[in-house]
């Protein structure tokens, strides 16, 4: 209601009832902060603390908008310590837009003579956290991978995949990622595997070599001193 509105009102019982509508909306957003401390929702999603699979897939999907993939790439990383240090891989792809920013990073984390990985991937701020992101290889079984932090620029989803996903990812031709964003609707891009097992076993494009500092190296604990 605006302050010209208002203004129109001449009764006063008019203008009483107009305070006492303000009154009890401020007291019933009052209580919604403090018993829920729930977020004023986006558009026509509703307050509610979390939402089953039927409510997000009941809202519909849409596609990503276009953005520009690189090829899938391996980057190692290693100490320079010695000859022992153990090296860190990372199989990657991007999706940038038209301005050139990254919108979207697919990262597998592997060390060396480790028998895990780490799937770990990266999107814009402002998507619905609590269903995660899914995966999907071709048409296999989907898989779930929860958010684990978001920070200033984006937000990280990350797990440790099963040996029979990876290879899935190696023998596949499309990888499928659905997210929610901030209006609960799913989100999906495709992302093509043609490299991708071709860049994992292969030798790295670049690898990076890192000297620690010395106190860096010694066992929690033992102080800053030298």
């Amino acid at each position: 209601m605006s302050l010209q509105t208002v203004r129109s009102i001449n009764s006063s019982k008019a203008t009483r009832l107009v305070a006492a509508a303000f009154i009890a909306l401020g007291m019933s957003m009052a209580t919604t902060v403090a018993s829920s401390q729930q977020v004023v929702p986006f558009g026509d999603v509703p307050a509610a603390a979390d939402f089953s699979e039927a409510d997000i897939a009941a809202r519909g999907q849409q596609k990503l908008p276009s953005l520009t993939y690189s090829a899938w790439r391996k980057l190692c990383f290693r100490g320079a310590q010695g000859a022992d240090t153990k090296m860190v891989c990372r199989t990657s792809i991007e999706g940038r837009s038209d301005l050139g920013q990254i919108m979207l990073r697919v990262d597998l984390i592997e060390r060396e003579d480790a028998s895990v990985a780490r799937l770990q991937i990266f999107v814009p701020t402002g998507n619905f956290l609590q269903p995660g992101i899914r995966l999907t290889v071709d048409k296999g079984s989907p898989m779930l991978v929860p958010y684990t932090i978001c920070l200033a620029n984006g937000c990280v989803a990350a797990t440790v995949p099963e040996q029979n996903f990876l290879h899935e990812l190696e023998a596949g031709r499309m990888l499928s990622l659905e997210a929610v964003n901030s209006n609960v609707v799913t989100v999906i891009a495709s992302l093509s595997l043609d490299n991708f097992a071709k860049a994992r076993q292969g030798l790295a494009a670049q690898i990076y070599e890192q000297k620690l500092e010395k106190d860096w190296e010694r066992p929690a604990g033992e102080g800053n001193g030298k």
